[in-house]
């Protein structure tokens, strides 16, 4: 074999195999994926409370840490200024089960009284998540599902 291709095979192996690493490290890297997120919404009725139930599939190759969940009406101050993470630090977390690979189901449930929804603003509502992997890197979407107050 000649040099020049001796010398082109092993540059080759090189750059294919610093390929791989990159891609190997930045799919260990990346944040929580959320997936298939919905949001229902029943108001109560004089004989019963009502509910709103909103349900996640969070991916992280380093495992699900956590799953925080805020209902908010979309004419709120955080359609103004926009929500953060630092405003989901202290909401509910919602409870995760695992579906599969590195894949978790969550549920957040919580009952609505009659009290509750008569002072809830009527209208379009969002659900902001929070999601954090164990290896720290986190994701917020803000308008993960929505439903409305009627």
């Amino acid at each position: 074999m000649s040099r020049r291709t001796v010398l082109s095979v092993a540059a080759g192996v090189v750059v294919l195999g610093g390929a791989g690493a990159f891609a190997l490290a930045y799919a260990g890297g990346q944040s929580p994926a959320l997936t298939h997120s919905t949001a229902r919404y029943t108001a109560p009725d004089e004989d019963r409370a009502g509910s709103l139930t909103f349900t996640t599939d969070v991916t992280a190759s380093s495992g699900v840490k956590s799953v925080k969940v805020l209902a908010w009406p979309a004419n709120s101050s955080f359609a103004k200024k926009g929500l953060t993470a630092k405003d989901m630090a202290a909401v509910e977390s919602a409870v995760c089960k695992p579906s599969g690979g590195d894949t978790e189901g969550c549920t957040y449930k919580v009952t609505v009284t009659r009290a509750d929804a008569d002072g809830s603003p009527r209208g379009q509502w969002h659900v902001a998540v929070l999601a954090t992997a164990e290896d720290g890197d986190t994701t917020l979407d803000t308008k993960a599902a929505d439903f409305k107050v009627g």
